[in-house]
């Protein structure tokens, strides 16, 4: 079934219910000779647990807080970021979580998941994803968080486009890391519900994207994703309830490869002494190959949580291995 996009009264929700959680972050201006656009980068690898997940995180536990619906706790599937942001949502608001993470999950991520107090169990690449599309499993207790079909998820990621609109009216593209679509969806909604024509361009890694194969074939495809050091993002299919939103939402997608990733990895750090990581960074690595546009474009740095030797040897002028 496809989902539904969050609705205005979502939106307004989630602006009351996020700052119970999430920090507003800064959108600056990326000051580069020659490059075309007008590039500014909105940082969310400045939320406490580095990265924009807790904003849907957020407001999701916070409306199941509100209607008291959490007596076992919740849970998700989550290569990372969407199990960080879960897992700092629910302990701020005192209840268990349980964090299902695929086989070859970065250790950095990990580790800081165990940081956080939360449960980390790994299953076998396929019994994961199959969590994703079933939206959990039958005989799990607790809640389970999904991170890019619930509306209300969305809704916490709208958030982002209604503080871009706040502090630059006037934006004309805004190019967003592309996992499973929760975040360019409700990012889309935020400005849209605003009157914004700003166009959403969806940035995939070249080793792993199935939004530019299923444009490109018009119809869901399944893609052999490989593992990279962009390990935030990056799966087999397009989720079917998600393909028609996607359609509706995203006025363009591309991809990037791993060296522009890096390339832009190491001018947010020496323009700008931002740390981003691979997914964080993609957005940028996009615009700066053109695939974004002129005019204003806000490039979407996802989050920090980069492992230091990974981090180490793109400094030093190399790409990483996977993790």
């Amino acid at each position: 079934m496809a989902v539904r996009s969050p609705t205005s009264d979502d939106i307004a929700a989630a602006a009351r219910r996020v700052p119970r959680f999430a920090h507003r972050t800064p959108l600056i201006r990326l000051e580069i000779e020659d490059a075309g656009p007008e590039i500014y980068v909105k940082l969310e690898n400045l939320q406490p647990m580095g990265a924009f997940k807790l904003r849907p995180a957020g407001n999701v536990v916070g409306r199941w807080l509100d209607d008291g619906t959490l007596p076992h706790g919740v849970y998700t599937a989550s290569s990372g970021n969407s199990g960080l942001g879960l897992a700092w949502a629910a302990r701020s608001a005192g209840v268990a979580a349980r964090i299902y993470v695929p086989d070859g999950s970065s250790p950095a991520k990990l580790a800081a998941l165990a940081r956080l107090g939360a449960e980390v169990i790994p299953l076998p690449y396929d019994a994961w994803w199959r969590m994703i599309v079933e939206h959990g499993r039958n005989d799990e207790p607790g809640r389970f968080f999904n991170a890019v079909g619930d509306p209300h998820a969305m809704a916490g990621n709208a958030t982002i486009g209604r503080e871009i609109l706040e502090d630059l009216p006037d934006v004309d593209t805004v190019a967003v890391p592309f996992g499973g679509g929760g975040l360019a969806s409700g990012i889309a909604a935020g400005l849209h519900g605003q009157g914004s024509n700003a166009r959403i361009v969806a940035c995939e890694p070249a080793t792993a994207a199935p939004l530019t194969a299923a444009r490109a074939a018009g119809r869901i495809v399944e893609i052999k994703a490989g593992r990279s050091f962009v390990d935030a993002i990056g799966v087999a299919s397009v989720l079917p309830e998600m393909w028609p939103l996607t359609q509706r939402l995203i006025d363009d997608v591309c991809a990037v490869d791993l060296e522009q990733v890096a390339a832009a990895i190491r001018l947010l750090f020496t323009r700008a002494r931002v740390v981003a990581e691979g997914a964080g960074a993609v957005a940028l690595a996009a615009t700066l190959a053109g695939h974004t546009g002129h005019g204003k474009v806000v490039c979407i740095v996802s989050g920090g949580n980069i492992a230091a030797p990974a981090f180490a040897r793109i400094l030093a002028g190399g790409v990483p291995e996977a993790g």
